[in-house]
């Protein structure tokens, strides 16, 4: 190892070793709520047991980690606008799925299919968001807008609990710019009016 690199792993280091001390939190910002949401909605009655499969838009290590009886199918090549799995799950997960899909009604109809009776589909997407193709990016919904599209694409409305979270700050921290880390002492306040990110928890009724 040259001189250089050495003094900048050692300063990289270093950089680390405070933020860690200051307490730096380099979790993303944007998804700090949504993810605490459903880590609380799978340990409740030990949901996390369940039998869970997640569309996955390539990266799925939080609910791989947490759930124990876990499967998955990959976005885009499992295109969940025309493709189902056979079998029904308990717990059916579209994590940051539906605003890269062509056709977002037949998409959470494949989702109905696959979630079992009783069992909940977890769907979580952006709305003030800059566009991201992975590989394409078409829509956005507010919280209204994402229980209309649930209750169409088969669940029952009384069964479809929508939340949202967001404010300017982070709003402003995300425009123009990569995804932002929490970092040190950033505002986790909820501006209605400001959602950034947008969820629901779907139960397929008997």
């Amino acid at each position: 190892m040259t001189t250089t690199s050495l003094a900048g792993t050692l300063k990289s280091r270093g950089k680390q070793v405070a933020k860690r001390l200051l307490g730096y939190d380099s979790r993303n910002w944007l998804r700090i709520r949504q993810i605490e949401a459903f880590t609380v909605f799978l340990e409740a009655a030990n949901r996390k047991a369940s039998d869970v499969i997640e569309i996955s838009p390539g990266w799925n290590r939080t609910w791989r980690a947490m759930c124990p009886n876990y499967r998955c199918v990959e976005f885009p090549a499992f295109d969940i606008c025309k493709d189902r799995t056979e079998e029904q799950y308990s717990i059916v997960i579209a994590d940051q799925v539906l605003e890269h899909v062509q056709r977002p009604l037949a998409a959470v109809q494949n989702i109905h299919a696959m979630t079992r009776t009783g069992g909940w589909a977890m769907v979580a997407t952006p709305f003030l968001f800059r566009v991201h193709a992975r590989p394409h990016d078409y829509y956005r919904w507010t919280p209204a807008g994402l229980k209309q599209l649930m209750v169409e694409g088969g669940f029952t409305e009384a069964n479809v609990k929508v939340h949202g979270w967001g404010n300017k700050a982070c709003a402003r921290a995300h425009i123009g710019g990569p995804v932002r880390a929490y970092g040190l002492w950033r505002d986790l306040s909820n501006d209605e009016e400001y959602p950034l990110m947008v969820w629901a928890f779907a139960r397929k009724a008997g």
